[in-house]
């Protein structure tokens, strides 16, 4: 005669440990499965139940409560076994200061990993909507740059504060703001363009007609250029010269120097040296974009005079300098305030948080690095 497990006497146990809960799950799977089969193969003793309807309903809502409580236990199973230990949010206190680590996304031990994340407020379908032309059959880099890489990118900088930064809606400014420089940088659309003039950021990943090999011979002691490397633009904000690929190298731990092309090559890696750009000031007196733009920087007096502040103009700033900045309300600034106010409406956070104009522009400021010649620029 077929003996069920439900119909033994139960044995206790003791309570599941967390480090029991896989092992758990898997025995309470293993009991919904030899229950279900009790259920499906069980041959009614007439003397013992009665042949009516209403018994005959009663073992199929039986059945019926079994198959549900086998669907939960499956969901709960395939949880368990999906998630990714290093996910789970540790906590410790260190001098006073709360200090969290989230595991791939934000690993390190900081006070910005007690936050959300980008990926709790920056979605791929966002991604996808802010460079929806990226892949049109018409762009030079299709299939190249997707949301895997750029998480992935972020994912090394978000411990230092990169879109973790305060409330929710200046992390996405940040990531806005960001992502405003990336997409007029790597932009083929113009104002005639389907789709409208913002929606072509990342159609490129390199320069394509570049017109020199861009080595500066005076960093030969520090930076000396590869036979035969070209140090053309490359990336997602795209880095020139060869003692910027250099110094992208070693803050990355690449060899950039020697294999410019590898930024080209890997899309994870060209967002890595872009965010490093941003997070990075130029000289250690300055401030980085990152800081400029989430307001971690206090002007100086003689930044006030400059007319350089706390805003999205002053990254414009550090990120090009006199190239673009002290020139008026020119078309090559002023496309990027666009692509920014774009990208903001697109992220659902909208333009009127960018704040007015003499924050936005970087018109009438004094560049913290006056270019002496073209190839004193940082990007």
């Amino acid at each position: 005669q077929r003996i069920c497990s439900a119909d033994k006497e139960e044995k206790k146990t003791p309570d599941p440990t967390p480090q029991d809960l896989p092992f758990f799950f898997f025995l309470l799977l293993h009991s919904f499965l030899r229950s279900l089969h009790c259920f499906a193969t069980r041959e009614y003793n007439p003397t013992q139940y009665s042949k009516t309807r209403s018994h005959a309903v009663k073992m199929k809502g039986r059945d019926i409560v079994a198959v549900l409580g086998l669907m939960l236990v499956v969901a709960v199973v395939v949880n368990v076994a999906e998630g990714d230990p290093d996910t789970v949010t540790k906590v410790k206190m260190v001098k006073g200061k709360k200090m969290c680590d989230k595991g791939w996304e934000c690993k390190g031990w900081s006070i910005y990993c007690c936050n959300d994340t980008i990926t709790d407020y920056f979605q791929t379908y966002q991604f996808e909507n802010l460079f929806s032309k990226r892949n049109s059959p018409v762009a030079h880099a299709v299939g190249f740059w997707d949301y895997k890489s750029f998480i992935t990118a972020a994912s090394l900088f978000e411990h230092l504060g990169f879109g973790t930064t305060g409330l929710k809606t200046m992390k996405m400014k940040e990531i806005a703001a960001f992502l405003a420089h990336v997409g007029s940088k790597t932009s083929c659309g113009y104002g005639v363009a389907t789709g409208g003039p913002f929606a072509w950021g990342l159609c490129f990943n390199r320069e394509m007609s570049p017109s020199q090999s861009y080595c500066d011979d005076s960093y030969k002691y520090t930076y000396p250029c590869a036979p035969g490397a070209e140090y053309y633009g490359r990336g997602a904000l795209p880095i020139y010269w060869n003692y910027n690929y250099g110094a992208a190298g070693e803050a990355l731990k690449e060899d950039l120097l020697n294999h410019p092309e590898y930024i080209e090559q890997n899309a994870t890696l060209a967002f890595e040296a872009a965010i490093w750009r941003w997070m990075t000031p130029i000289k250690k007196s300055q401030p980085s974009a990152h800081d400029a733009f989430v307001g971690n920087w206090k002007p100086t007096k003689n930044d006030t005079l400059s007319k350089r502040g706390p805003g999205f103009g002053t990254t414009m700033n550090i990120l090009y300098g006199d190239f673009l900045c002290g020139k008026g309300d020119v078309d090559s600034m002023n496309n990027i305030i666009s692509h920014y106010l774009y990208y903001l409406d697109l992220m659902g956070v909208g333009r009127e948080e960018a704040g007015p104009h003499e924050v936005l522009s970087c018109a009438e400021q004094v560049a913290f690095n006056p270019a002496t010649s073209p190839s004193t620029a940082s990007s």
